[in-house]
Formats: structure tokens, sequence, C-alpha cells
């Protein structure tokens, strides 16, 4: 036991020299200012340990406090969340019966706002693509908000709001009768857009610059049609943006665009004979030299018709006429016999015929030839079109419509030529053949009147 105290007070002595010689170097100490050292340093740990300990009661004290006052604010908490529960089911229970009680009040009411949410929304519709929304802008966007205003929520629509669909649909009404000029953004077939003066007309058309616009989907800003229609519609725009106050024809569409769409897509008569391909050229070509040669034989007999007459008031013949010439051989020849003169008359009249006649065989084969081209155009057509049918089926309805439509385009090509071909030749004809007749008719005068002279 001895041996071990010694051994702790030689451990103990050894780590107070170490510390004093790491803190200040001191002189040599004897074993009483040893024992003095370790009696103070036992000293010191002993207060030492005294503070920690009330160190930690006093901590200990504050531990209990913050614990007791945790305690109690629980309580406290709970006691509340109790009484909000409570109140929390009073309130339910209480708008329950306040709801069932709104529900009752409104009765129809309700039906009224649904029904005016379903108008909000057709509206919204119906004033992005009329017109008038060019004029007046934002109209729909409003309805639009007012719509999913009263379907995402329960609030109920205010007086004011109710009056602005009644006043939307009352200015789209009272719009719809009147003819409007305004200035505004067009976007040009070009692309370009600038600023013009446009013409309304209700909520069917918008003119301006003599051509017809288009409503832009989804937007306020109208566009020129990229295709206009005929002629004869853009003459009536014309006089609409000229007219003052007098009444004046427009071709006015009652469906908003749809029947101008049609027409526009319709083919003019350029692209109706482009359809008809090589055949459809051919046939004009011809056509075009059948009336040509008509033209010139119309006039020539014109003229020769009107020399033939005025060579029957003349007694003596002139060169000039197939009349003329034919009196000539009574000149030439007066002393032979009847049948001789005969002969030689006949002979004059079959010389000038062919000069009467010239070219209208070949009007006439032009009227028999061109409904044949056009038939073999539409035949070729055809095979054409039901060679595209067994590629791609008949589930587009368009497909063969388009196919035959253009295979019919060279019938109607030959038809047009061969029509105006027949008339031409059967009138020219008629006039060559007139003039024949007074050539032999004026020849038996001859005859006769030889045969009177040598009886």
């Amino acid at each position: 036991m001895l041996k071990q105290f010694l051994t702790g007070a030689v451990a103990t002595t050894a780590l107070l020299l170490s510390q004093q010689a790491f803190s200040a170097p001191q002189d040599p100490i004897n074993l009483d200012q040893l024992l003095q050292q370790l009696q103070q340093g036992q000293f010191e740990q002993t207060e030492e340990n005294k503070q920690r300990e009330a160190r930690f009661r006093a901590e200990a004290d504050e531990q209990a406090r913050i614990l007791r006052e945790a305690i109690a604010e629980r309580d406290r908490l709970e006691q509340l969340s109790e009484t909000l529960e409570t109140n929390f089911e009073k309130n339910e229970i209480e708008l329950a019966g306040l709801t069932d009680t709104l529900t009752q009040r409104m009765g129809s009411l309700r039906e009224l706002f649904g029904v005016l949410q379903q108008v909000a929304g057709d509206t919204s519709s119906k004033l992005q693509t009329s017109f008038v929304s060019v004029e007046f802008p934002g109209r729909s966007e409003q309805m639009s908000e007012l719509a999913q205003k009263m379907g995402s929520s329960s609030k109920l629509a205010s007086i004011e709001e109710i009056e602005s669909v009644w006043l939307a649909l009352l200015q789209e009404m009272t719009e719809s009768g009147k003819v409007s000029s305004f200035e505004t953004e067009v976007t040009l077939a070009n692309g370009e857009k600038v600023n013009k003066p446009v013409t309304r007309v209700g909520t069917f058309n918008m003119v301006a610059d003599g051509q017809y616009l288009e409503l832009v989907p989804g937007t306020d800003t109208v566009a020129e049609l990229i295709r206009q229609p005929s002629g004869r519609y853009l003459d009536t725009v014309a006089a609409l943006e000229q007219a003052n106050d007098n009444p004046v024809k427009f071709a006015l569409d009652p469906t908003g665009g749809s029947i101008l769409g049609l027409l526009v897509q319709a083919p003019d008569l350029g692209e109706r004979i482009d359809q008809g391909g090589t055949v459809g050229y051919i046939i004009l070509a011809l056509g075009a030299i059948g009336l040509i040669i008509a033209i010139e034989r119309f006039i020539t007999l014109t003229f020769m018709g009107g020399k033939v007459k005025r060579q029957m008031k003349q007694p003596e013949a002139r060169e000039d006429n197939p009349l003329g010439r034919v009196m000539a051989v009574q000149r030439n020849y007066p002393d032979v016999d009847t049948e001789t003169l005969e002969l030689k008359l006949s002979e004059a009249i079959l010389r000038e015929v062919p000069k009467i006649q010239r070219n209208l065989t070949f009007i006439k084969i032009i009227s028999v030839v061109a409904p044949l081209m056009g038939l073999l155009g539409t035949v070729t057509g055809m095979i054409n079109t039901f060679q595209a049918i067994t590629l791609f089926g008949t589930g587009d309805p368009k497909l063969m419509a388009g196919g035959i439509s253009q295979a019919l385009v060279t019938t109607v090509l030959g038809l047009v030529v061969a029509i105006p071909m027949t008339l031409l030749f059967a009138t020219l004809n008629t006039r060559s053949r007139n003039i024949v007749h007074v050539l032999q008719e004026q020849a038996s005068g001859i005859i006769a009147e030889r045969s009177e002279r040598s009886h």
C-alpha cells in the first residue's frame, strides 16, 4: 500500500515538475517544497471540483425550469387545439347550413349563370371570327376571361359583367347592318404590313384598295386574299369604295368568307386551258387556224358577192369578178353554136368554183376533228385518273373528281372549237353556193339568149 502511495507521489511530482518546466524555469526544490506544492495542488483541484458541482446544480435547476415551462406550453397548446377543433367543427356545420340555404335561395338563378357562362364562351368564339372585332379589338378576350372566371370559381358574375355580354351581342347585331370605314393594319399579299383605310360591310366582308380582305385566325388583324375572285366581283368592290350615299351593287358573302374561299379556289379560264394539256393546246391551235381561214373567206366572199351583184346590173363583162369572167365567154366566142357555148360556160364556172369554195373543206375538217381530239384527251385523262386510283385508292374523293374534271376539259375545248366551226362552215358554204348559183343562172340565161338568136 505504501509502495503504491509513493509511486503515485513520485508520478504526481514528476507531472508537476514537467508543468513547471514547460511554464517557467525554477530553482531546484527539496522535499518540503514538494510536499507543499502537492498540498496546494490538491486544494486547487478540490476547489475546482466544488465549482463544477455548483455549476452542474445550477444548470440542473435551469433545465428543470425549462422543462416545467415546456410542459406548461404543451398543455396550453393542447387546450388551444381542442378549442380550435371544436370551433372548426362548429364552422363546418354552420357553413354547410349556409351553403344549403344559398342553394335553396338561388334556385333557377344558378342555371341562369350557367347559361351566361355558355353564352359568354359562344360569344367569344363568334367575336374571334367577326370583322367587327378588327374595328373594336379586345372584345373576344373579355368574353373569354368572363367565361373562364365563371367556370373556374364559384363566384357569381356581377351586374356589370352580365351587362358586358349583353352589350357585346347588341354591338355585334348593330354593326352587322352598317358599312363602316376606318384605318387599320393590313398584311399585303407579299407579306408587307401597312396601315390603310378599309371598308367593312357588316359582319360579312372587308375590302381595301379594290381587294377583298380576310380575317387572320386568332387575331384582330386582316390580310389581303392571296388569290382574288374574278373581275366581276372586284368591280363591285371598286364601286363600293367610290360610292358616297347612293346605293351600289356589291358582291356580298353572307357566310363570312366561306363562299368567297370557294370562288377564289375555282380555276380561271387560263388554268382551265392548262388542264387540257398538249391535246387542249392542239385543239385551240386548230380552232385559231380555222377562225383565221373563216374570217378570210367571209371577207373574200362578201366582196365577191358585192362585185357579182354589181356585175348583174352592168351589160359589159368585167374581169374582176367571177360573173364577169363567165360572161366574157360569150364575148370571146360569138359565133359558136349553143352546145359549144354551154360547154365553154360550164368550163368557166368550174374554173371559178375552186376559187369561191377555197379552204371551206378545211374548216369542215376542223369541225369534225376537234371533238374527236377532245374525246382522245378525255380518254387519256381518264386512263391517268384510274391509274392514280389504282396507286392511292379511293379514299380521297377529290383525287377522283379532280382527275375527271381535268379529263373532261379537252372534250369541252373540242366542242368549243367544233360548234363555231360548224356554224361558220354552214354560213360560208351557203354564201359560196349562192355565188355559184348566180353564175349557173346567168350562164343558163346566156345559153337561152344565144339559142333564141340562132333560131
